[in-house]
């Protein structure tokens, strides 16, 4: 009898994570599918795979739009690319500093500047845009990249992750450090920055997937059509347009296969932090 429950518990719970998948990954089908049709095609959600789906996609590649010639594709994909990447590494980089000056230093009122840390987690990220676009437009900075990157470059949820982790680490290692005359510098690179890395690496990939998706402060900060990302460049052809379908499809490849293919670090990443 327990075992036939649990058999049956089995198929219930695979059946709803068939579901699930199917439900969340249908939109996304449905979108490449729309993009396989030839241009002029009604653009809706249809299942029916076209024959002119690697035509479309190579002479889209192979394009220039806009008034000035500088809009394509790779550009675009670039821009994203950069975007993210030094989004990510620069959110988790000042954050593992921002929380081991947090717990190994004597810093005044650290408790205090920790809770400000968490209280602008509760502030939407828009909700600092038209601030933040003010001293980036006194700065110069505006259509620069620095501009773009910077002024998103910390991160209360990055300390926060980190400082959760380096609470776990033991303080023999500390003692050991300094018995074999280690410095805060050398303590930090030898022991507590490879200790840190698989935490590291999923709160890269996290902070990565979410750099490649802004799309409000690129729009603000930015008025070149040579930097436009990807996400802007879907509001640039519009989402009626077979162009912008197939920039949504190449908008959400990057991001989902960097996912699937690190997904086992990125569990072992936030694990390990997490205890």
């Amino acid at each position: 009898m327990f075992p036939a429950r649990r058999v049956s518990h089995r198929i219930f719970d695979h059946f709803i994570l068939i579901g699930g998948a199917v439900f969340m990954g249908l939109p996304v089908y449905a979108l490449f599918a729309a993009a396989t049709h030839a241009p002029g095609t009604p653009i809706m959600p249809r299942l029916d795979i076209g024959p002119n789906g690697l035509e479309n996609f190579a002479g889209f590649l192979t394009s220039r739009f806009g008034f000035s010639g500088d809009v394509t594709v790779v550009a675009m994909i670039w821009n994203s690319f950069a975007l993210g990447a030094a989004f990510a590494a620069l959110k988790t980089g000042i954050s593992l500093l921002a929380s081991y000056a947090l717990i190994y230093f004597r810093v005044p009122f650290s408790t205090a500047i920790f809770w400000v840390l968490l209280v602008t987690l509760m502030l939407p990220l828009e909700s600092r845009f038209l601030a933040t676009y003010g001293i980036v437009a006194d700065l110069g900075l505006v259509n620069t990249r620095a501009g773009l990157i910077l002024p998103l470059a910390a991160s209360g949820l990055g300390t926060l992750f980190f400082r959760q982790f380096l609470l776990t680490v033991p303080d023999t290692l500390l003692e050991s450090a300094r018995l074999d005359g280690a410095g805060p510098v050398r303590f930090f690179t030898d022991i507590l920055l490879p200790l840190s890395l698989p935490t590291a690496a999923a709160l890269f990939l996290v902070l990565f997937v979410t750099g490649w998706n802004q799309y409000l402060w690129p729009v603000m900060v930015t008025s070149h059509e040579s930097t436009y990302t990807l996400v802007r460049g879907m509001q640039f052809f519009g989402s009626s347009s077979l162009n912008g379908v197939m920039l949504a499809v190449l908008a959400i490849l990057p991001p989902a296969l960097l996912v699937i293919l690190f997904q086992r670090q990125v569990v072992k990443g936030l694990f390990d932090g997490s205890h």
